[in-house]
């Protein structure tokens, strides 16, 4: 990792985006473009609400970034003690008088679920579900240093089966801290869809047995090979999508039309990623564009934050914004963290 690379703080700069984004496009969820432009205005002029309230998606990127630096913290980052401390957090957010921003179904059935200790989590695990909840807390885990492809796509996998268990859940959540990593690390965005095709095929036939256990036997499919990739398949086509969009949707149409709502997985990713190549040179215009959508909003912006982020880092945001996020603070330690 280049200097210039670390003097952009990019953990810090994705953890911010992402909860900018999310706190964004909070108030136009579930809402069509024409409500939105009625009620907030041009999209170009929107401004961070007042208070700088997040949703689940901030909230859960804190609990599996806790769960992250409490398992590394005891040694080596391997499976058990990755679920172990994420299925902690997981359950502590499920608890907590705090989780009353309109959280997924799935997670709620899921995390439920992970409260029994005896229970094994592959049983909790929601194999029919691979809605955005699965990628829109990844980012941590295109963030932090020192890990091995193989840490970094298991854990990936793994923290969204805890919850999501449909094969594209686990494929777009590797694919999203994918796209993270290598916007940190200094990645062209220009060559970033060409770089996540060949990552995709690449990863295509590939379980991971050590991470995800018997997960597979509980989906369709003959083999785990068969299962994991029906999952990268639908990425691949949601990719092609994105690349053909790129070229030729215009920023002032709304992204969804030609990437997807955003409410399962692999699209949340998809137009995620289209509102930060719309703008790449304006990242709060990419959150604005990805707030101004008639799907997830939240998520959608909170992915396009997460990836401005990453490639910009810290100061890619306006501070008056930045200072009062909420989890301000909570977001601000760990971006340090691993952005020492």
């Amino acid at each position: 990792m280049t200097t210039t690379t670390l003097a952009k703080r990019a953990a810090t700069g994705s953890l911010i985006g992402l909860a900018l984004g999310d706190a964004l496009g909070s108030p136009t969820e579930f809402n069509d473009v024409p409500a939105i432009l009625a009620t907030c205005g041009p999209w170009r002029e929107m401004d961070l609400p007042r208070p700088a309230l997040v949703t689940d998606d901030t909230q859960m990127t804190l609990a599996l970034g806790r769960g992250l630096r409490t398992a590394m913290d005891r040694g080596l980052l391997e499976p058990k003690r990755l679920e172990r401390a994420v299925r902690g957090e997981f359950v502590d957010w499920y608890q907590s008088p705090d989780n009353n921003r309109a959280p997924g179904r799935t997670c709620l059935v899921a995390c439920d679920l992970l409260t029994s200790e005896r229970r094994p989590w592959q049983d909790a695990s929601q194999i029919q579900s691979k809605g955005c909840g699965a990628n829109m807390r990844v980012a941590p885990l295109g963030l932090i240093r020192g890990l091995s492809d193989e840490q970094r796509a298991g854990a990936a996998q793994l923290q969204a089966a805890l919850t999501h268990g449909h094969p594209t859940a686990l494929a777009a959540s590797d694919l999203t801290m994918h796209a993270v990593r290598l916007l940190a690390q200094g990645a062209e965005p220009k060559g970033l869809i060409g770089l996540l095709r060949s990552y995709a095929f690449e990863n295509r036939g590939r379980y991971h047995e050590r991470w995800l256990g018997d997960l597979w036997t509980r989906g369709q499919g003959p083999t785990p090979e068969r299962f994991i990739a029906r999952g990268w398949d639908e990425c691949l086509d949601v990719l092609d999508r994105l690349r053909h969009a790129v070229h030729t949707v215009s920023p002032e149409t709304d992204p969804c039309l030609a990437t997807g709502e955003g409410w399962i997985a692999e699209e949340a990713l998809a137009t995620g990623l289209l509102c930060f190549l719309m703008f790449v040179d304006e990242p709060v215009t990419a959150l604005r564009r990805a707030a101004c959508t008639s799907g997830d909003s939240d998520s959608i912006a909170c992915l396009a934050g997460a990836f401005a982020g990453a490639h910009h880092g810290s100061d890619a945001w306006p501070r008056e914004w930045a200072d009062r996020i909420e989890y301000q603070s909570d977001l601000m330690s760990l971006g340090a963290l691993w952005d020492a």
